[in-house]
């Protein structure tokens, strides 16, 4: 699909099969409808999402509640998950969302209001994060070496434990750094930072010393 034009006549003829009259480029709408007299439908047609069609379909709203995007459909694994990020947006600006394949028109969803509900569970996994990290060692964005979390600064303790006293035990670890995971961590090894050197006993890897240099102020 090329042209904007390319979406007109399938919109155009989903709106007329339920009764409307449509006519395009409407003053600064891409397409209206309208039915029996009742509130006009406005339709913008583009070839692709942007910021600016958001924009522009939340200035329709002023005209009327009934304001609709309508873009073809995308495919591939990112752009079906794409998809569905915007046509949550939608749904939370009051948008309906149409998508265009093959000369087809089909709606995801209708303009109306819409009230997300809370998820318990990622409330919960937030907040247990913001309490894991110490300071704010992201300051509003990555360090030079990325995102720190609770589990990297966890990770650098036990690192850092072992750097000062060298092959421990993870119990011992566990007791002198405050990390009560500090086995599994280690065990598990995400960052190549540490080595199994005997029955529940670690060492620092090479890489491990090079972690606590490039992350030294981040716990």
């Amino acid at each position: 699909m090329e042209r904007e034009s390319d979406l007109y006549a399938p919109v155009k003829a989903l709106l007329t099969g339920q009764g409307y009259d449509v006519k395009g480029e409407v003053g600064a709408a891409d397409l209206v409808a309208v039915r029996d007299g009742g509130e006009p439908v406005i339709v913008e047609l583009k070839l692709r999402i942007s910021l600016a069609l958001f924009h522009q379909a939340v200035a329709r709203l002023s005209v009327t509640e009934a304001v609709y995007i309508a873009v073809p459909k995308p495919a591939g694994r990112t752009a079906r998950r794409a998809l569905k990020d915007n046509l949550a947006l939608c749904r939370r600006l009051g948008l309906g969302f149409i998508t265009v394949k093959a000369g087809r028109a089909e709606v995801l969803c209708d303009p109306g209001p819409y009230a997300p509900r809370r998820n318990k569970v990622k409330r919960a996994r937030l907040l247990r994060e913001f309490q894991r990290i110490s300071g704010d060692p992201n300051d509003g964005g990555a360090t030079r070496h990325g995102i720190v979390t609770g589990y990297r600064q966890d990770a650098l303790r036990c690192a850092a434990h072992l750097a000062e006293h060298g092959a421990s035990r993870g119990r011992d670890v566990a007791a002198a750094t405050g990390v009560a995971v500090a086995t599994r961590i280690m065990r598990d090894n995400h960052y190549g930072w540490f080595e199994r050197l005997g029955t529940g006993v670690y060492g620092l890897t090479e890489a491990g010393r090079a972690g606590l240099t490039h992350w030294a102020y981040s716990w």
